[in-house]
């Protein structure tokens, strides 16, 4: 929002609420940009989650020579910001992986442990001197909600096998999730052989993979239901739509179709869980990003669905122009937080939401008494 003062034109950032209309002027947060910056390409793979003390780590590629992906740039390095007050202001950037040059790591993602208070953080790994085209699994921990992270731990063997060495394959950007029971859950795409969950059922001691491909899919998002089942939203290139893969028994088979009405430019989006009643919470609630145009990395929005994924609201746009991966995560506030790819690449932002104002008013968050 503008308005003319002595002259001037003054840009109004804040969020602003309406009372007759509940209007919300949304506030987008730079959070990362290679506009002015003379050694960095571009950031991208935004990655958002809430830390157990409630701060915000929001984690992305640092891209150096080129914006070019992993197998293409031997220089990118996972950078990160935090926020203490749930997104309105954030720390300096920090950087948590880096490489020498000719080594890279990309696409970050991280999972919650809320039962160890732990956030691991998730990335793809390849030394394009020495084994190019060759992509390794790594993960780091931080016990100090995002302060500090612990050296690299190298789980390719774990979660893969010994003939997908030279398979394209990564862990899926953004997030996986903690289930009921404690397992930890993540999404790996192998392009040659289809999307795998790999997972931990001591706290990321150890790992496992599953061996039951699940097709077709790329970049991959996984949700658990109200009913203990697992969902994963995928990626289909050149579709034009999301698939939806769904497993009452641990994953070891799984029901797939295609879900038309969730249009997709072959974009990596974002689904989480907002609300459960097995939580406490009024209704269940689940939230999907994605730039919701055909063809075209555009139109970022969010949409809700009250059925566990059967179906979706039509959404609220958040950003009409130029958008392409998004993250999201639930504040401790009962908000939400969105971190998504804006304009070709150009900035990376944060932008806060309400339940109110993704429903016109219609629904509303009600927190704990």
């Amino acid at each position: 929002m503008r308005f003319l003062y002595n002259g001037v034109f003054i840009v109004l950032s804040l969020a602003l609420y309406s009372q007759e209309h509940k209007t919300q002027i949304l506030d987008y947060k730079v959070l990362f940009s290679a506009k002015n910056n003379t050694k960095v390409s571009c950031y991208r793979i935004p990655a958002i989650v809430t830390a157990p003390n409630g701060v915000l780590v929001a984690a992305i590629d640092e891209r150096v020579p080129s914006c070019g992906d992993l197998k293409w740039s031997n220089d990118i390095n996972i950078v990160l910001r935090r926020s203490n007050d749930n997104g309105i202001t954030w720390s300096k950037i920090e950087t948590v992986v880096d490489y020498p040059l000719g080594q890279s790591a990309s696409d970050p993602s991280m999972i919650v442990n809320k039962v160890t208070g732990d956030i691991l953080l998730f990335y793809n790994y390849m030394d394009l001197d020495q084994e190019k085209d060759v992509y390794y699994l790594k993960v780091i921990k931080s016990s100090n909600n995002g302060k500090t992270w612990s050296h690299p731990q190298d789980i390719t063997t774990q979660i893969s096998k010994p003939e997908w060495h030279k398979d394209f394959k990564f862990i899926t950007s953004g997030r996986g999730i903690q289930t009921a029971n404690g397992t930890l859950l993540h999404t790996l795409v192998n392009l040659q052989k289809g999307v795998f969950l790999f997972g931990s059922k001591d706290h990321g001691v150890s790992w496992y993979v599953l061996d039951t491909p699940i097709t077709p899919g790329d970049e991959s998002k996984i949700v658990e239901l109200a009913n203990g089942d697992w969902m994963i939203n995928s990626r289909v290139n050149s579709k034009g739509f999301r698939y939806v893969h769904k497993s009452s028994d641990n994953g070891e088979t799984w029901y797939t179709q295609p879900d038309s009405l969730l249009i997709d430019p072959s974009c990596n989006a974002s689904i989480i869980r907002y609300t459960s009643i097995i939580n406490g919470d009024d209704k269940n609630r689940l939230l999907f990003s994605n730039a919701k145009k055909q063809g075209n990395r555009m139109n970022m929005t969010v949409r809700i669905s009250y059925d566990e994924g059967k179906t979706w609201t039509k959404g609220k746009t958040i950003y009409s122009g130029s958008a392409a991966y998004s993250s999201m995560t639930v504040l401790n506030n009962g908000d939400i937080g969105l971190f998504f790819e804006k304009d070709n690449y150009a900035e990376n932002v944060f932008v806060r939401l309400t339940l109110e104002w993704l429903t016109n008013g219609k629904d509303v968050y009600k927190r704990d008494k």
